[in-house]
Formats: C-alpha cells, structure tokens, sequence
C-alpha cells in the first residue's frame, strides 16, 4: 500500500509513525514533510495541490491522509482534486472543513441543528465588537484559521480591546470577522471521531494545555502539551457526549449535504448544565495527537484506507490501556516570535519514550536544530497518569537546546 501524509509537523511525524509501526510493509510518502519526516517517509516536492494530485496518480498512490488542515480548504480544496482524480482521501471535501475554516460557520451549523454550545454574536468592524460585548469574561475568535492562536478568553475590557486591536486594526490572522461568545466554565476535553458519512466511531480522548505558561498563565499557543486516556471521560460522560453531539453532528452534515470523510475533532467544555461544543477541527488535533496515536493498535493503515472508501470499520485498531502525556519544547521567544537555528541535544537514547518533531531542520553537520515555534512533542506512556507524567519528564529533562521552553504542570491540571 502506498500512503501520503499531507503537512510537516509533529502531528504529521506522528501520523507516519504510527503508520510505519503497525504497518510496517506500507510506502510511506509526505509532502511537504521535514528533514525528521524524510526519515520516515518520501518527501515529496510539488508546486501546488493541483501538481501533488498528478504526482499521486502518476505514482499510483493509493490513499492520501489530510494531516495539516489548510490543504484542506486551499484553491479547490485536497479531499476535493483527490476525488476528482479517483484518489481516496481521509479528509472532508472543502465544504464540510469550512467547520474549521470558519467559526461562524461552524457556529451557525451547532445553532441550526440544536447542538449545545455557547451564545454569540458576529462582528464585521472594531465598532460592531465593542458594542456586542456585554459583559466579562468574554471569548473572543477570529473566522479564519489562525493555527490555534486566534482565540482569546479576555477577562476584563482591556484586554478584549487588545485582541479586537489584533484583529482588526493590525489584521494579525488576515482578513476575517470576529465572534463574540458567552465565556463557559468548566473542564475540557477533546474528542475525536474517525466519521464516513453516517457511520462513526469515538476515539480515545484527550486534553490539551493552550496557555504557554504553568498553571495556565500567558498568552495562548497552538498547544504546550496533552493527555491521553480513556479514563479521561467515565462512562456516563461519554454517553451523553455521544447522544447529544456525535450523533448529532452526524447526523447535521448529512441533512445539510456536506459530505464527510475524515478525522473531526470536537473540543467540549463540560459545563455545570452538560458538555458544550466550543470548537471544531476537521482533522486530527496538535499536540493531542502525539499523545492519542501513539496508543493505538492494530492495522491503522487498513483502517484508514477502508474509512476512506466508504467503510468505517471501528475492530481494525483498538487503543492501549493506560495513559499517554505529550509535554511541548518550544523555543525562545514562542508564541509571540520564535528562533531557529539552536542546537539540539539528548536525542539518542530516549528508554521508550517518543520525539515527534514539529518544528526542526538538520543543520550541516546532520544534527537536528530548532527551526520553528514548537520543536519537538515529547511523548511517553505508563499505566498510571502518575508513571506517564513522570516517565516524560525524565525524557524532558535529557533534552536540551538554548531557549528551551515548557511547561512544567502537563497531565496535573484540570482533569475531569
């Protein structure tokens, strides 16, 4: 089987890993990849979808996987020129990723088919977003895709006219509208589904830490670090999370005709009154997909592939018992600037833990160097949150680079 991964990152390096490791006779190819990825798979060098997709049919690939989401809704959209071209593809098609792409969209979508989640409000200008805001604390987001950075929970008007400044005055994240949502209290939780049209299956569950410092303090980031385990969610939580949101979910984009073939993470608050849906993403999460997918077993590739065609079939893979903890290294400067360029060390000789690289490059003399915001996903697994949690900051502490950032408090806070 020959299998491309779309995207660069850890999610992406983790993605081929798990591919490579339960099906270790499948070609693995990557576009546009990295020089931790190259090991791993062939990177692939195209000039744009259009050419990937001839690439892929040249070499007769037979599924591509959509890892990065802006491929997903770029020009014509991936999952779209895949079909066009009789590429299977796990990812939705352009119109269904608009659940990511836009969260007025998205919002409007949870609203019309009854799906619990917060009350907003859209704003078109600066004027529009001070007069909608009502009180505090508020959720402020940009309609667009801002690699995770684009939310801010402002507790007082300062720092709202800061975020309203960032979006519309400066155009930090692009041209975009601004929602303006009611601010939900209560632990969170992401929940990931494989979905094929009207069949589903739940993966396991997992939290993410978005603030950059301990105790959840500073600014946010695309993700410092994240837990895995099915002991995330108790049984009765995971019911009522599937009868009110999976289901109906499902069930919304088959009414309104988006076809779906992918991945969809659901991040939930569960609040005093029930689960709220705050965000969708239509594919795998980053970092919580370091943490889950190094938990599975069984044929991913095959799993896949199926899904990919038309049918889900949940007894291919099942996951470990247990608990996976994902801690981020980031660099100096991160998330308001990054560095590159600094050196690594402790990369070797990791007893079971994983390094999933999300942002390096191989310097002249072949070792690896920073060469982004988040570096590296540190991963590690135990069956006791405790022995997890320890077992990665062992690893944690062995690696080193100048300006090395991380949190010191992933898998201890906000647990359900």
């Amino acid at each position: 089987m020959k299998i491309l991964v779309t995207g660069k990152g850890g999610r992406e390096h983790a993605i081929l890993t798990t591919l490579r490791e339960t099906s270790p006779n499948a070609k693995l190819y990557a576009y546009p990849g990295s020089d931790a990825i190259a090991e791993l798979a062939t990177c692939v060098d195209a000039r744009d979808l259009v050419d990937l997709v001839a690439f892929m049919q040249r070499e007769k690939i037979d599924l591509c996987v959509a890892g990065e989401e802006s491929y997903l809704v770029k020009d014509r959209g991936l999952s779209n020129l895949c079909a066009e071209a009789g590429i299977p593809c796990w990812g939705p098609v352009k119109e269904a990723a608009q659940l990511e792409a836009s969260k007025v969209f998205a919002k409007k979508f949870l609203k019309r088919h009854g799906i619990p989640s917060a009350a907003f409000g859209v704003a078109h200008t600066k004027h529009e977003a001070l007069r909608a805001i009502t009180q505090y604390p508020v959720v402020l987001k940009f309609d667009g895709l801002a690699a995770g950075k684009g939310v801010a929970v402002c507790p007082d008007e300062a720092s709202a006219l800061e975020f309203i400044d960032e979006v519309f005055t400066k155009r930090a994240f692009g041209e975009g509208d601004l929602l303006i949502e009611e601010c939900l209290t209560g632990p969170e939780v992401s929940i990931f589904v494989s979905i094929c049209e009207d069949q589903y299956h739940i993966l396991m569950p997992a939290r993410d830490y978005k603030r950059v410092g301990d105790n959840d303090l500073g600014p946010n980031t695309g993700g410092m670090g994240a837990v895995a385990s099915r002991e995330l969610v108790d049984a009765a939580m995971l019911t009522d999370i599937e009868e009110r949101i999976v289901k109906s979910t499902v069930q919304g984009l088959k009414k309104d005709g988006l076809r779906y073939r992918g991945f969809l993470y659901i991040g939930l608050m569960l609040t005093p009154v029930g689960p709220k849906v705050l965000e969708f993403n239509c594919r795998f999460g980053d970092p919580e997909a370091e943490a889950v997918l190094p938990m599975v077993r069984g044929d991913f590739a095959w799993y896949l592939l199926s899904a990919a065609t038309g049918e889900l079939k949940p007894g291919l893979i099942h996951f470990a018992e247990g608990w996976s903890v994902c801690v981020i290294l980031a660099s100096a400067g991160y998330p308001v600037t990054s560095r590159s360029g600094d050196r690594i060390a402790g990369l070797t000789g990791l007893n079971g833990a994983s390094v999933f690289h999300c942002g390096t490059r191989k310097s002249s003399d072949g070792t690896f160097e920073t060469h982004g915001g988040r570096v590296l996903a540190v991963v590690a697994q135990g069956l006791t949150r405790a022995a997890a949690r320890g077992s990665v900051y062992e690893t944690v502490h062995g690696i080193s680079f100048e300006g090395r950032q991380l949190r010191t408090d992933i898998a201890k806070l906000h647990f359900v």
